[in-house]
């Protein structure tokens, strides 16, 4: 990282009125999507990614109501697209391949092997594999609706990843 500055991190020990607020649990921020095709999209992240199922609610019509996909201690919450409040706030892509506002970084022990067997599942690699400058490796792809993923070595807890 040759002429930058260094990382500032926060001081150790210092909490805000509001961070003393988050749950201890195994993660405190889970990313929730819509999708289109919700059946599908489950078992494409499972297939591509390595996801399991934890939890899959069924809707009316062959949608899923609400669907919890685990990887390692993270998670991701999905369901279908509808006509309700809140879908009235979160929709899928409406143009897939353009940009997004939100992508998930997700940490893997070999960046490689998982760059493989997404690409081989059809995931449509935006970024291949490269050795990032700040340390670790890192891909990103595409889902089938569109949505942005990045897998990468770096794991911003440890001190020396």
């Amino acid at each position: 990282m040759a002429g930058r500055e260094p990382p500032v991190y926060a001081a150790e020990g210092i909490e805000t009125r509001m961070s003393s607020l988050a749950k201890n649990t195994k993660a405190t921020m889970i990313p929730g999507l819509r999708y289109k095709d919700a059946p599908a999209a489950i078992d494409w992240l499972c297939e591509a990614f390595g996801f399991e199922r934890h939890l899959v609610v069924p809707g009316e019509g062959g949608t899923i109501a609400h669907a919890q996909l685990v990887f390692g201690n993270g998670m991701v919450m999905l369901g279908s697209a509808r006509d309700d409040e809140f879908g009235a706030l979160q929709q899928p892509l409406a143009a897939p391949g353009g940009p997004v506002s939100l992508s998930i970084y997700i940490v893997v022990s070999d960046v490689d092997a998982h760059h493989a067997q997404a690409a081989a599942a059809g995931a449509e690699i935006v970024m291949a594999p490269e050795d990032q400058d700040y340390g670790g490796r890192l891909y990103c792809c595409r889902d089938p609706e569109g949505n942005l993923w990045n897998f990468g070595s770096y794991d911003p807890w440890e001190e020396d990843s």
